[in-house]
């Protein structure tokens, strides 16, 4: 409710501004105690997934804390796992700004960040800082723009072997970001040749941390739902086949068909928010519905409601994330969330 009241004020700023201003309020509100008035009164609904126990089934996706500076401040909020970055090796400013644009006709967001981030070494003292090990914590991980595309393997080991330590000691995983549209050729790594090799790079590599460190760690893969719906399959044998542990559908789109004619809609980046939603729901539903259970999907995209989140549930996800419905909606939204995903799940047991 107070996030309603503050809303118009937040909209007034510049976007990348408002965010700025609103995650560093939340740091000081956790500071002084404040941010555990925000936990939403919800029941907890444990889900395993991936060999983790997740508290309940929302979490916060991507995006948002891309240099894990405010896990403890987020946990306060409700969430069942929390997922930071994304991180390069070495620190990049992103996109020119503007770079950050507001569709509220649609309740959406265009942005053309360019995983601007501090960085490894600032990343994983901010993951280490961090209080909290109850929540579930993924670390995303991407390329430098500078990398060449055929190199890519090369920065997305380099930043598997930084962050795996950080999760000897808590619950987490450890997300591959290879969809995201800003990052001049990110996406052929979801070709054919290209997934196999970095997916055979990357299993080559955990295996050999697992050996290093004892413990083997959940790999995710974060797929674009621009993908034509012939090669989802082949994708999902992918993962099967190098033993990835769990697929996040999907990230931000290129499409503009929605919110044609819309101000600000021509902007160049990812849409994200409810234009988002059914498209990101169609690809859970068909990833679910090959997979049959194999590994879990991780619906993200366009969950600006309960209703939105059991959609995503009901259609075959094990988990969901929020975004884009936290910038319009507050931190309301996961409690909201989290109260109809247990309705839906009751009432599916009723059923039965």
């Amino acid at each position: 409710m107070l996030y309603e009241f503050a809303r118009p004020l937040i909209f007034k700023l510049d976007p990348e501004t408002a965010h700025h201003v609103a995650f560093s309020n939340l740091k000081r509100a956790h500071a002084l105690g404040l941010t555990r008035a925000l936990r939403p009164h919800a029941a907890d609904d444990p889900v395993v997934a991936m060999g983790l126990r997740f508290s309940n089934p929302v979490g916060l996706a991507a995006g948002l804390d891309k240099n894990g500076e405010y896990v403890d401040a987020l946990a306060d909020l409700g969430f069942g796992h929390i997922e930071v970055g994304t991180v390069t090796p070495l620190p990049q400013p992103g996109n020119p700004a503007p770079r950050l644009f507001r569709l509220p006709g649609a309740a959406a967001l265009i942005n053309r960040m360019g995983f601007n981030n501090e960085g490894l070494d600032r990343f994983v003292a901010n993951v280490q800082a961090s209080r909290n090990r109850n929540v579930v914590l993924g670390l995303n991980i991407g390329k430098n723009a500078a990398t060449p595309i055929e190199h890519a393997l090369d920065d997305y080991v380099k930043c598997l072997r930084r962050v795996y330590p950080l999760l000897l000691d808590r619950p987490g995983y450890i997300a591959v970001n290879i969809s995201s549209p800003n990052t001049k050729n990110l996406r052929a790594l979801q070709g054919g040749a290209e997934l196999q090799a970095l997916l055979a790079g990357l299993a080559s590599e955990r295996a050999s941390l697992a050996d290093e460190h004892g413990r083997r760690l959940p790999l995710a893969v974060k797929i674009a739902p621009d993908l034509d719906n012939a090669e989802l399959p082949r994708i999902a044998d992918a993962l099967l086949a190098h033993d990835v542990d769990a697929v996040i559908a999907t990230n931000t789109t290129l499409a503009r068909d929605v919110v044609a004619g819309l101000p600000r809609a021509n902007e160049a980046g990812g849409l994200s928010g409810a234009p988002l939603a059914a498209r990101s729901t169609e690809v859970v539903r068909l990833l679910a519905g090959h997979l049959q259970g194999a590994i879990p999907v991780i619906g993200v995209g366009g969950v600006m409601c309960g209703a939105d989140a059991v959609a995503k549930i009901a259609a075959g996800a094990t988990l969901v994330q929020l975004y884009t419905g936290i910038v319009y909606h507050g931190p309301a939204l996961v409690g909201e969330c989290r109260r109809a995903i247990l309705r839906h799940r009751r009432e599916a047991r009723r059923a039965a």
